[in-house]
């Protein structure tokens, strides 16, 4: 029987060969410094290889940066030197040996960066004299919360460097192995922080009007599609909206769901494939109580407004309820993160009860 969830999705000269993909999801595991930092190990590799063997028809690595600097913590994996891309080859490649499609997504974590591992104090900030931390930057020179350092604030020739590196950052993800490049312009990091009003307060040409605004996050775009070959997808993760405007308990201006729109437009003309549709700031409690798959409506919207391929994430756990969402027309793929923590075989099990197929490994077949 076949069932949207479980049909091949083509972009460009890609296919990916169903429509249950694996969110991005941080592991804080690599060395914080040496040789191996940022360097993938035998954690991650095991992490990635039980959601292939499990039938995950895309997996994107966790946020990736492209510079030392540009680590959430100092455990992140990286993708700036030849170490790094080594690591990553063991595993593309045993993705791809599974029929699934490796995706790396490429990050800067800007002001919110240099913090400890999430278990670790809660992943407190990690001040820049302390051992293994660093000065964050970022638009301004505002902190992300009074516990945070002061950013230093990015001059133009420094954002410049930056977007270089992202496009020496996809140019080694495509020598790793990677077949999907995802920008990272999400959940407040350096991308989303040029992007919202909240952060961007700058006066240049970088900041002020929604076109100056979006003026790095499509530099990013054009740099990184400028290596990025031409048969293969580039993705983009937005935060469709900061929850401060559209949230009437916050006076505060942010970035909206309507500036989502507006930007993936952009993005499409731009090369852009496919649109991640998540959301950033604190979600409203009574939100997510109430609407289990309350991040799929932004998604549906710029997929109905823009006709630019979107992803939903966000509290899907059934596979009748996945299923619906793509049936439905409100999405193309759903991506799905901690429910794949919890269950790495999420794909089969869903296949199973939908009546669909999904190929598993030749060592589980029995005659």
């Amino acid at each position: 029987m076949s069932t949207t969830l479980f049909t091949p999705y083509t972009l460009r000269s890609l296919t990916i060969p169903n429509r249950v993909w694996m969110a991005a999801m941080c592991q804080y595991s690599a060395a914080p410094d040496g040789p191996g930092a940022g360097v993938p190990t035998d954690w991650h590799f095991t992490h990635l290889a039980a959601r292939a063997a499990g039938g995950t028809g895309l997996i994107i690595t966790e946020a990736t940066a492209v510079s030392p600097e540009g680590r959430i913590s100092p455990y992140d994996l990286g993708i700036w030197n030849d170490e790094q891309v080594a690591a990553f080859r063991r595993i593309t490649a045993f993705l791809e040996s599974q029929g699934t499609v490796a995706g790396i997504q490429l990050a800067h974590a800007g002001r919110k960066a240099s913090t400890e591992r999430t278990w670790v104090d809660r992943g407190r900030p990690l001040a820049a004299d302390e051992e293994h931390g660093w000065t964050p930057v970022g638009p301004g020179s505002e902190a992300f919360s009074p516990a945070h350092s002061t950013p230093d604030e990015l001059t133009g020739e420094q954002i410049g460097e930056i977007v270089r590196q992202f496009a020496d950052a996809a140019r080694r993800a495509l020598d790793a192995g990677f077949r999907v490049a995802e920008i990272h312009g999400a959940h407040g990091y350096l991308v989303h922080q040029f992007l919202s009003p909240h952060t961007n307060r700058r006066t240049d040409g970088y900041g002020g009007s929604f076109e100056g605004r979006i003026r790095f996050a499509l530099e990013v775009v054009d740099a990184v599609r400028a290596v990025w070959p031409e048969d293969l997808p580039v993705f983009f993760r937005v935060s469709a909206t900061d929850w401060l405007t559209e949230n009437p308990q916050d006076a505060r201006e942010g970035w909206t769901s309507q500036d989502t729109v507006r930007l993936a437009k952009e993005l499409r003309a731009h090369g852009v494939d496919l649109l991640d549709v998540s959301t950033g700031g604190l979600v409203p409690d009574a939100l997510i109580e109430a609407a289990p798959g309350f991040q799929v409506p932004f998604a549906e919207a710029v997929r109905g407004e823009t006709g630019l391929p979107v992803a939903a994430v966000g509290l899907i756990t059934e596979p009748a309820q996945a299923q619906a969402v793509l049936a439905e027309g409100r999405a193309d793929a759903v991506l799905l993160g901690r429910e794949l923590l919890r269950n790495p075989y999420w794909a089969r099990h869903a296949a199973a009860e939908l009546g669909a197929e999904v190929a598993g490994p030749v060592q589980y077949h029995r005659s």
